[in-house]
Parts: structure tokens; sequence; C-alpha cells
């Protein structure tokens, strides 16, 4: 009886033996593969930064300068995150992740600079679902579209314009596409209309309290 314990009983423990060793092992994997993740995602978010933000323009890191704003106060359908550039101490720039939630094919992820003097940086796509050939000339690398926002404010053109043309704005729209830039120009507009309204504040925040909300 013994004897047939044992041969019943060696298997299971070999087999509990490798279970654990592979659990392990995907583990170690696993942990590996979120920080290699994370560090490209760190890298590609600056690279982003620096496209609207030119480097030269200011001496702090604004990926360790960032303050997370609730998605309501930008009408985004996800928290905000802001990046604050600064020149020896000086407010130079910030660069704001949000969310359109009103694509056509779902939501749209973007990056919108503002300046100091409350003009646009510029405006980039991080991530979309719209449609080839159509939604998805708001990518830079599909047209030049996007590019249009740099230099714009509330002032130029006039707030009630920023909308597409279709809406009575000065925005053009796609041919066959309008929800989506529509999107987008009413993404960077909640931003714009934000960033005059709490820029002293937005600097004001000091990076140790980076993740508290202003409202």
């Amino acid at each position: 009886m013994k004897s047939l314990l044992k041969e019943m009983s060696t298997p299971a423990v070999l087999l509990t033996a490798f279970a654990l060793v592979c659990t392990l092992l995907l583990a170690l994997i696993h942990a590996a593969t979120q920080d290699r993740i994370a560090a490209n995602e760190r890298q590609a978010l600056l690279e982003q930064v620096n496209t609207l933000i030119a480097p030269s323009r200011y001496d702090n890191q604004p990926l360790q300068d960032q303050i997370i704003l609730p998605a309501e106060a930008l009408g985004s359908a996800a928290p905000v995150t802001v990046y604050r550039a600064r020149a020896q101490g000086q407010p130079v720039a910030a660069v704001f992740v949000t969310t359109a939630p009103d694509g056509y094919s779902g939501r749209i992820r973007l990056v919108v600079g503002v300046n100091a003097d409350q003009t646009v940086a510029g405006v980039r796509v991080l991530a979309h679902q719209e449609t080839p050939g159509l939604g998805d000339r708001i990518e830079a690398s599909k047209s030049p579209w996007i590019l249009g926002f740099a230099g714009r404010s509330l002032q130029q053109p006039p707030a009630k314009q920023w909308a597409v043309k279709k809406d009575g704005g000065a925005f053009d729209q796609f041919t066959g596409a309008t929800i989506t830039p529509r999107a987008v120009v009413g993404s960077a507009k909640a931003v714009l209309l934000w960033s005059n309204a709490h820029w002293d504040a937005l600097f004001g925040q000091t990076f140790e309290a980076k993740h508290e909300f202003i409202q």
C-alpha cells in the first residue's frame, strides 16, 4: 500500500513543481516585458512632447512635471495628463494628453500643446480607430490637416469659430468624413478654453502636488 501511494504521489509532486516553475517564469517574463513596454511608451511620449515643444525651449523634465485633471474638466473621455515645460522656472508650454469621446469609430487620443501666450504649439493624434482613407487623415503622416492648429488661439480664430466649416467654423472637414475632424477641433478648443482660464493655477502647482486635481 505504501509503495502504491508513493508511486501515485510522485507524478503529482512533479506536476506541482513544474506548475510552480512555469508560474514563476511567466511572472518574471511579464515583469520584464511590462517594464520594457512602459519604457517604450515613455520614450514615444517624450518624442511627441518634443515634436510640439522643442527641447531647446525648456530646461526641466516635462514627463516628471505633470498633473492629472479630471476628464469632465475638459470634456475628455478619460482623465487628462498635463506635462509642463519650464525654462528657469518660468512657464513655457503645457502638453495635454486628452481623449475625444466622439470620433466616428470611437475615442481619439490626442496631445495638444499650448504655449505660454495661449497659442497652440501643435496637435497630434496618439491613437484612434477612424476609417482608413477617410478619418485617418487626422494623422500627420496621412495629411497636413492637423498641422494647421499650430499658431492658432481663441482669438485666431475667435472661440465661436472653433468648429468645422460645416458647423459654421473656420476649420476644414474631410470630404465624406466630418465627424472625425469635428471631434479633434472640439477637443483642441476645450483644452484652450481650460488653459486660458487656469494657466496660472496650472503652473502654480508644485511637483509634489502633481496628483491633485484642479477643478
